[in-house]
């Protein structure tokens, strides 16, 4: 049983127009992964420079247009959770590429596989 040409170039149509967003969105999501990974990276920096800081030096935070005082173990709080929600999105983001990539193999696997049937 064949499958008429036309319903063939739509259905390849769809699975490419799929191929194409997934691969899109990959770069999205790799972009995405880069940016956190370098905000866990400069988070990190800080908190190891504020740990070498002694328990009577002050800190500031900056709020809008201003300076506030924080004691130390409220900053090293406030980078500590911060650092592990950025590495939580990180692993959420890596869940995601990893369907989109599983996702647009499988379209080109389709493709290919559409393309080499109608060879026959």
């Amino acid at each position: 049983m064949s499958i008429p040409n036309e319903a063939l170039q739509k259905l390849v149509q769809e699975i490419e127009t799929q191929a194409i967003t997934a691969q899109r969105e990959i770069n999205v999501v790799k972009a995405t992964i880069a940016s956190k990974q370098r905000d866990v990276r400069m988070l990190e920096l800080t908190s190891t420079e504020v740990k070498q800081l002694g328990a009577d030096t002050k800190v500031y935070e900056g709020i809008g247009k201003m300076f506030m005082f924080a004691p130390t173990n409220n900053v090293q709080t406030r980078l500590a959770s911060e650092t592990a929600e950025l590495k939580n999105d990180i692993s959420n983001l890596d869940k995601k590429l990893h369907y989109l990539e599983t996702t647009h193999k499988n379209s080109r696997e389709h493709i290919d596989q559409i393309f080499k049937s109608r060879g026959r």
